[in-house]
């Protein structure tokens, strides 16, 4: 491994690699190498004549952008599987007794101490890292107070990977969303040259939602909402949006389910971002996940993992779901006799999904998202000799219809290398899991709710 990778002099070179750059300037090579100097990346082609840059040698791997995930609540980390056929919200049918909003967000979410944010935020951060996804927008509704809001920081600055802190609601009297968000811009994301970035996560629904617009604009900030139509009055937060002129590229829309055409336009016209959680949305009665509607609205989508209480938090799946998902829809359609039928999506088209529209949706297209000159070197390389992908024949179909985080070799952000040959580098894997452990125990005992791990 390279000594010192993402210091300003360090320079190394990813050599021989199948480069999958998801930009269409640079273009696709069977072999090829990688500069990296500092945190950036300086040049892709083959044979490149680095001097003395270190070299790893990146024979059989797949070198492609990082993942990127557009949403999750990495605080629900100590609560892993508790809700695996739980839905959203209680329902007049008794499949809805057993729920997310009972069971996290008024039950559980409140007893978290502010170490129990950081621990599962920490363990989180490190999980994605380990299935090679470089970023994140935490919707972090865990700002019980200035204390719980200060240990999730915490956590994500010590994984040390890319992340959005979507600045969402707390729970209880100490609570100082959505005001506490000027503090924190001033002491921890003053520069866009960092790591951390903020956004302001609310609700229209929210009793704060116009305070919270009120901050937008004062910090010109990003917005991060969840817009479920029948739900979450979702056609009237856009047509909202729209009125207010805050409707466009800065606003990112999670699971988007059951809008109306006109809803769906707006969304359109003014380029705002889309966020599909595709497994979630299908196993917890969000509605059908708008994968067509985005695309048949030129709108293009970004995948996002939402809450590992019920699915797992890697991209493979989220990638592997959308795609299935929607040829399944279209081939219906074609076997039913239908004249015009979607396009069928390709593997291609679900990375892009993964890394480029996650990096647009995510205010960083112009540092990550892509293998370019010039852009941070969020990096990973896939092992496409390991024994589930061997021979590589089609490079995009290798890595959505086979992979999964066991062929993730090495993980680099901004140019520092975060996982090499299988394992996360200067981490305590044990003790994160231990602190994870001890926080889920301390939880259920305070709601006094008692585990059955086969039920």
């Amino acid at each position: 491994m390279p000594a010192q990778t993402g210091a300003s002099a360090t320079r190394y070179v990813l050599r021989n690699a199948v480069v999958l750059s998801m930009d269409p300037e640079v273009g696709n090579f069977p072999i090829a190498d990688v500069l990296i100097e500092g945190t950036k990346i300086a040049a892709i082609g083959p044979d490149l004549d680095v001097g003395d840059a270190q070299v790893i040698d990146a024979t059989g791997k797949i070198l492609m952008p990082g993942f990127i995930d557009t949403h999750h609540h990495q605080f629900e980390t100590a609560l892993r599987s508790t809700l695996p056929e739980a839905l959203l919200f209680p329902t007049n049918d008794t499949a809805g007794k057993l729920n997310y909003m009972d069971f996290i967000i008024q039950k559980m979410s409140p007893l978290y101490r502010p170490e129990d944010a950081y621990s599962s935020i920490y363990l989180s951060g490190l999980s994605q890292l380990d299935a090679g996804v470089t970023t994140v927008v935490d919707t972090s509704q865990i700002n019980h107070s200035p204390d719980h809001s200060e240990s999730s920081i915490a956590a994500l600055k010590d994984v040390r990977r890319r992340a959005v802190k979507a600045y969402s609601e707390g729970y209880g009297p100490e609570t100082k969303h959505p005001a506490g968000i000027r503090d924190l811009v001033k002491r921890h994301f003053s520069s866009a040259d960092q790591l951390l970035t903020i956004a302001m996560g609310t609700e229209y629904v929210s009793p704060t939602f116009a305070e919270s617009m009120t901050l937008v604009r004062e910090l010109d900030l990003p917005i991060v909402s969840h817009l479920i139509g029948n739900l979450m009055k979702g056609d009237e937060y856009v047509d909202y949006l729209a009125q207010e002129k805050l409707l466009g590229s800065k606003v990112e829309f999670i699971h988007a389910t059951n809008l109306r055409d006109e809803t769906w336009k707006k969304i359109a016209d003014s380029g705002a971002g889309v966020s599909i959680a595709a497994p979630i949305e299908m196993t917890m009665r969000h509605g059908s996940p708008p994968v067509q509607t985005a695309l048949d609205n030129n709108v293009q989508p970004s995948l996002s993992t939402d809450v590992e209480t019920t699915m797992t938090a890697d991209m493979f799946t989220q990638m592997r779901s959308v795609y299935v998902l929607q040829r399944n829809e279209a081939n219906q359609k074609a076997l039913a006799g239908a004249t015009e039928n979607p396009t069928l999506l390709t593997p291609a088209d679900v990375i892009r999904f993964a890394t480029v529209e996650g990096a647009r949706v995510a205010q960083l297209a112009d540092k990550i998202g892509s293998v370019s000159v010039g852009k941070d070197a969020d990096i990973i390389l896939l092992d496409a000799r390991a024994l589930n992908t061997a021979p590589l024949n089609n490079v995009p179909g290798a890595v959505v219809t086979l992979m999964e985080r066991s062929n993730v070799d090495t993980v680099i952000v901004a140019g520092a290398i975060r996982k090499w040959a299988g394992e996360l580098v200067d981490v305590d894997v044990t003790k994160a899991i231990r602190d994870v452990e001890a926080s889920r125990d301390f939880l259920l005992s305070a709601a006094d709710v008692k585990l059955n791990q086969f039920e």
